[in-house]
């Protein structure tokens, strides 16, 4: 790969900066640091640099949802990352990032999930109490992971544990459409390159449904869940059917009045006309944070025409 194609995928990442400021969730995060570390990234790596020459939407989105979560590619805090996977770039969010949105969107106070291996010894201590986890740091050989755990600390002091065995962890991991890429064409995936950071991970989503609700964390554990490609989907919670409608408790809010202010609308229509967007863009990249109606997609189906029509 040349200059030639870098500099392609560097028009789509600047192209980007009035929705990437548009949706930021955290004022902290700057776009112009955030363009130079996802050009960066890509530059450094051929394969990604190949994925993100034949899906360059996919670049734009994954930039564009990195500021509507808030949290920043700086390799130096591995919070989040963009990643090659199923024929996109796609954002990943770490263990630690999901960590920081907790603790800077107020859900709680701290929040720390562990590994538990065959020689610890590690007990519940009931409803309310941090579990007692006791091992030697120093130990050549701990055993075998058996288990993980996340323990969080709330705004009100309580204490809030989930535990899952290793056979549950492996069960998600083994329904995912990473693992099976990597058993059927040996295609490394986060789950085999860093399998504890995802046992970790996948615990901390599944405690994180008992945590006080916030926006940032909700949207991002919601985008891993269905746009991320990490299989971890099967965390989602279960449709539920309440007088004959179907619903899921941790469904997105629709779209708030007024959202479309004209505002958005010129920073939407200058992507669009430089090509670092679409029409069906816009729509995926709001629907990792909102209900759409179908109202509200026709008129981003029809966004240029609407333009066109207000010129």
């Amino acid at each position: 790969m040349g200059t030639q194609e870098i500099s392609v995928i560097q028009g789509d990442i600047l192209a980007t900066e009035p929705t990437f400021n548009a949706v930021l969730s955290d004022k902290s995060v700057v776009f112009q640091r955030e363009a130079e570390f996802a050009i960066q990234v890509l530059s450094d790596n051929e394969y990604a640099l190949k994925v993100a020459l034949g899906n360059r939407q996919s670049v734009v989105n994954a930039v564009t949802n990195l500021a509507a979560i808030g949290l920043s590619l700086n390799p130096a805090r591995k919070l989040a990352y963009l990643v090659p996977r199923d024929g996109k770039i796609c954002l990943d969010v770490s263990y630690m990032g999901l960590v920081e949105l907790a603790v800077a969107s107020g859900s709680v106070r701290w929040a720390k999930a562990e590994l538990v291996r065959a020689a610890d010894q590690f007990e519940l201590a009931g409803f309310g109490h941090p579990p007692s986890h006791k091992f030697n740091p120093f130990a050549k050989d701990r055993g075998e992971i058996v288990g993980v755990y996340c323990v969080a600390k709330t705004a009100d002091g309580d204490y809030l544990t989930d535990t899952m065995s290793i056979d549950e962890v492996r069960d998600i991991r083994d329904r995912s459409s990473a693992w099976k890429a990597w058993i059927a064409k040996q295609k490394k995936c986060p789950w085999v390159t860093d399998p504890g950071e995802m046992a970790k991970k996948t615990v901390l989503k599944r405690a994180s449904k008992m945590w006080p609700k916030t926006e940032r964390l909700d949207q991002a554990i919601h985008y891993l869940n269905n746009e991320g490609g990490e299989g971890l989907a099967d965390l989602a919670e279960a449709p539920k059917t309440v007088d004959g409608q179907t619903s899921r408790g941790s469904a997105l809010p629709p779209l708030p009045d007024g959202y479309f202010t004209e505002r958005r609308l010129a920073s939407w229509a200058a992507t669009i006309a430089s090509g670092a967007n679409t029409n069906q863009g816009l729509i995926d990249t709001l629907s990792t944070r909102f209900t759409l109606s179908e109202q509200d997609k026709e008129f981003l189906r029809t966004f240029d025409a609407y333009q066109g029509e207000s010129a």
